[in-house]
């Protein structure tokens, strides 16, 4: 068994620097590297908007990034022996932060995008395990690093049925992101006017933004298109359970990871979501589980006092909102700076789906991250 890797010039763009990866998903995108069943795997990576934010970049400068650019990822690899039907078992070793972090809060993006419609920065400083901000005093937040966008290629028809179910989606007038040849890699508009964006996670993972996939935890991902075709990006160094905000602290970032196969095993038992174990704390139990939080809570009731029918989104809206006026209160943080700490730091929780019609959802904020 050998070490491979992919490795970049963090100092080029995606577009300087095409053959190492990709911001579509596409069955066509040329493998960079193939790979046999039992090798580990490391990828460099790019953050999520390929190097448009740096240290000196203002809440100007995010208002006008080109979200045409997401996701910088490392890849495609070709798994030998992969074929259609069998889940792929990528088993994370770990992540190595770079030392430069960010959280934004793009125009038109995010849980609470009606709320917040201007742009926002953190600059975070990554360095002993901990991110830290001038941006926001007091806050400490412990990493748990991972990447956001983990995924496979779809085959030619996955995409077809893919495409054609989002295209209903928008006719509907949902919110998606149709195939937009501007700004993508590669750049054959064979593959570029058709091919998938990567903000929505599909069949084949992506950009699931779990948290939980941190070192030790195995993702089990059904392959679509032989070869698996493997890619990686969107490093975090840390998240909360939400990512309301729309970013987490984001990164770039190395990741080691090991592959293996279940051949057979997504068509034997009709596997078409991605399945993850997670064999041990996925971060310490004192950061996974804080002993001490507030605790905000939202109900499927608007701010107004309608009632709507067992309505998750909203109760998750209500428990989020509600936090964000408990850092202002409490600690006098902008709500900008509120809702940057809930999206990096604070986990929504399901309380319950059955009372009905009021859904219960909660908002954990650990106390140690804003010093309480």
């Amino acid at each position: 068994m050998t070490d491979r890797a992919i490795r970049i010039d963090r100092g080029k763009t995606l577009a300087e620097e095409p053959g190492t990866g990709h911001n579509r998903w596409h069955p066509d995108i040329p493998p960079v590297l193939r790979v046999a069943v039992g090798e580990v795997v490391t990828f460099q990576t790019r953050d999520a908007f390929d190097g448009q934010i740096t240290a000196s970049s203002t809440a100007e400068d995010v208002g006008k990034v080109d979200l045409s650019r997401v996701h910088a990822l490392t890849g495609p690899v070709y798994v030998e022996g992969a074929e259609p039907g069998d889940l792929l078992e990528v088993e994370l070793i770990g992540m190595d932060p770079q030392p430069f972090g960010f959280t934004i809060q793009v125009p038109g993006f995010g849980f609470l995008r009606d709320r917040f419609p201007e742009p926002h920065i953190v600059h975070w400083e990554i360095a002993d395990g901990y991110a830290t901000s001038p941006d926001l005093p007091n806050v400490r937040v412990p990493g748990a690093p991972f990447p956001g966008v983990i995924g496979l290629a779809p085959s030619h028809e996955d995409l077809a049925r893919i495409a054609a179910r989002e295209a209903n989606l928008a006719g509907r007038g949902g919110t998606v992101l149709l195939p937009d040849a501007s700004g993508a890699v590669p750049t054959d508009p064979r593959i570029a006017g058709e091919a998938l964006r990567t903000i929505p996670p599909r069949e084949q993972a992506g950009n699931v933004d779990i948290k939980q996939l941190t070192a030790g935890t195995r993702m089990l991902i059904p392959v679509s298109a032989e070869g698996a075709l493997l890619s990686v990006g969107d490093g975090h160094f840390a998240q909360g359970d939400g990512e309301v905000c729309g970013t987490a602290i984001e990164m770039a970032a190395t990741l080691h990871c090991r592959l293996d196969l279940r051949k057979g095993v997504a068509r034997d038992r009709g596997i078409v979501d991605t399945q993850y174990v997670i064999a041990d704390y996925f971060m310490p139990p004192e950061i996974a589980v804080p002993r001490r939080c507030f605790v905000t809570t939202g109900m499927s009731i608007t701010k107004d006092g309608r009632n709507e029918s067992e309505d998750a989104t909203l109760a998750a809206r209500n428990a989020v909102l509600n936090m964000i006026d408990h850092l202002g209160a409490e600690y006098g943080y902008s709500r900008q700076q509120a809702y940057a700490i809930c999206s990096v730091a604070v986990d929504l929780r399901i309380n319950q789906m059955v009372d009905v019609p009021n859904f219960v959802v909660s908002a954990f904020l650990p106390l140690d991250i804003v010093g309480g």
